[in-house]
């Protein structure tokens, strides 16, 4: 009597490939990469990013390292101010704009 052998489905010759583990890698990498920038941008509340709308952000207002981010359509402007720009070589005064008790700006021209 001839016994037979049981083969398993999954005992054959495989074509293992050592660098796919680093591929596997790769792409776990990535989404934990883009949840992590999607996480960061809700916490930030940035989402306006994301939509249609234009909006400005000004970061630092009043500061030194004062910046100001603009979104019109799909064209997003930073624009920091420098020293050569706030000496007042390039504009003029054209008046002066005070802050009240209540938050309100009232601007007098010259």
């Amino acid at each position: 009597m001839s016994r037979k052998r049981r083969t398993n489905k999954f005992s054959g010759e495989e074509d293992t490939d050592p660098l796919s583990v680093i591929v596997n890698l790769f792409d776990v990498a990535m989404v934990f990469a883009v949840a992590l920038t999607v996480a960061m941008v809700m916490h930030m509340n940035m989402t306006e990013v994301f939509t249609q709308e234009d909006y400005t952000i000004v970061k630092n207002p009043g500061k030194e390292n004062m910046e100001i981010i603009t979104k019109e359509g799909n064209k997003i402007n930073k624009y920091t101010p420098s020293d050569e720009q706030s000496s007042g070589s390039k504009g003029r005064r054209v008046g002066v704009a005070y802050e009240l008790e209540n938050g309100e700006i009232i601007y007098v021209p010259e």
